[in-house]
């Protein structure tokens, strides 16, 4: 069976990146009729940050990536499920203990007593004589004797992986093809850290294996490690799984992201208002395509779609133009119903009463013409609440104050006595008729109805937004607006 894993640190919100790597593990498991789990790996102590594990898990939630086995919500509590665990790297130290003292039997690893001086001072020797950085090999070759004296005189070590030295490792990536390594220029990772916890390198292997990870997808920066992983594979007679090693995301300077440039993290565009369905999308695009000039695809459709051959080795560019196409795409198909529905929490967030008014009705106001939801609700909050505004606005380009007052005055009277249903397609062909009638220019009338019932030099139709307000309310502003003025 296929089983791909996505394995977050929780060391804060989950990266763009890395929800493009989980939904591309997740989209090949089911595929393939496959499982997806999460393992979390913890072993870093002093990076991790307190509630970021809840955060990350929150973001799979928003984005409909249903987690299989590993760690998950469950009404909206951290649990695990499945019986490969436990799933939280910190909890499984005793099985990477039973693992270490393998290798070390078998002469695979060893211990390194070496002090940060000593590695410090080595460093710098191998930069100033331009020679490839890595450990030397110091302590790889002490007895058992002398290693048996130095940890029972209270010495410190770490523990390292004997890598060969000679030979070739050899990576057939799903993405990359055949990459080979020479086993030379590959130092002797740390496995087992001072402090008893494993290293990511150590760690991930044992646990991929053990929780019998098919696939393992991840992030380019993480090929030159894979020689290592995969000696460490052949050190325990184990069969290495598959590797597809995912291109970087880069902005449009051709950067790689981060937050000097814009927001890098999932919950950043959470709060922002893009629909989970247009960011998933967009997400997906960045490395692959369907081979065709379809854009638009479910979370169901990428499942059956989605797979490692028409994933491309460049580089993918995060554009957020691109990003507000598809948001803004997915926004129009909505109805205004299911619109209001997504924005309610955005309101609330900004104590807006939003009882007074169909909320459908104003959140179509902007439909078409916001990029996110909480665009909508900032473009619309005129509608609850009018803020002051200069009276000089109320005045079009082609007319002046007296002009424009008398027009207010003649539009009110107008609208008081108009009959019929107040809504947008009544009040459209009632009023340009009137204009026409009263041989005045749209903007006579239409301009200073606008300011006078937003605010806003830019917003709606001064049409579409008296047939939100309804009948009263419009009158009203209107009113004040000729008082200011």
């Amino acid at each position: 069976m296929i089983r791909t894993r996505f394995a977050p640190s929780p060391t804060g919100y989950l990266h763009i990146g890395g929800l493009r790597t989980a939904l591309y593990a997740y989209l090949f498991a089911k595929k393939h009729e496959g499982k997806f789990l999460i393992r979390i790996e913890d072993t870093d102590r002093e990076r991790l940050v307190e509630d970021s594990l809840k955060n990350i898990l929150d973001s799979f939630v928003w984005a409909n990536i249903s987690i299989d086995e590993g760690v998950l919500l469950d009404n909206n509590e951290i649990t695990q499920k499945g019986d490969k665990g436990p799933y939280i790297q910190s909890e499984r130290l005793e099985i990477y203990q039973e693992y270490i003292k393998i290798l070390l039997e078998k002469n695979d690893a060893y211990h390194c007593f070496c002090t940060k001086e000593r590695l410090d001072e080595m460093r710098k020797n191998q930069e100033e004589n331009k020679l490839a950085t890595g450990y030397d090999g110091h302590c790889r070759n002490l007895t058992k004797e002398e290693v048996a004296s130095k940890l029972e005189a209270g010495e410190k070590s770490v523990i390292r992986m004997k890598m060969p030295k000679e030979g070739i490792t050899v990576i057939d990536d799903l993405i990359r093809g055949k990459v080979e390594f020479k086993n030379e220029l590959i130092d002797d990772q740390v496995l087992i850290k001072a402090d008893g916890f494993p290293t990511y390198h150590f760690a991930v292997v044992v646990d991929d294996h053990l929780m019998e990870i098919s696939h393992v997808v991840r992030g380019e920066e993480w090929l030159a490690s894979t020689p290592k992983h995969i000696n460490l594979y052949k050190m325990f007679g184990w069969e290495a799984p598959e590797f597809a090693h995912l291109s970087l995301l880069i902005n449009e300077k051709k950067q790689k992201l981060s937050k000097r440039h814009g927001d890098v993290s999932v919950v950043d565009y959470v709060k922002k208002g893009y629909l989970p369905e247009a960011f998933v999308n967009f997400i997906a695009f960045l490395g692959w395509n369907p081979g065709d000039d379809r854009e638009f695809f479910t979370l169901e459709e990428l499942e059956k779609e989605f797979d490692f051959d028409k994933v491309g080795k460049a580089p993918a560019v995060f554009n957020i133009e691109k990003l507000n196409w598809y948001n803004k795409q997915y926004i129009m198909k909505m109805s205004k119903e299911e619109l209001a529905k997504r924005c309610g929490s955005f309101f609330q967030e900004k104590n807006v009463d939003i009882s007074k008014f169909d909320l459908a009705q104003v959140v179509g106001l902007e439909q078409g013409r916001a990029n996110t939801l909480l665009e909508i609700v900032e473009n619309t909050s005129f509608i609850f609440s009018l803020s002051e505004y200069d009276s000089t606005m109320l005045v079009w380009k082609k007319s002046d104050r007296e002009k424009t007052k008398a027009n207010l005055e003649k539009t009110i009277e107008f609208l008081e006595n108009l009959t019929g249903e107040w809504n947008r397609e009544n009040l459209e062909t009632t009023i340009l008729n009137w204009i026409k009638e009263q041989e005045l220019g749209n903007g006579d009338v239409l301009w200073p109805m606008r300011v006078a019932l937003s605010g806003l030099r830019n917003s709606p139709g001064p049409l579409e937004i008296a047939s939100v307000l309804g009948k009263t309310e419009t009158l009203n502003r209107m009113q004040q607006a000729v008082d200011k003025i």
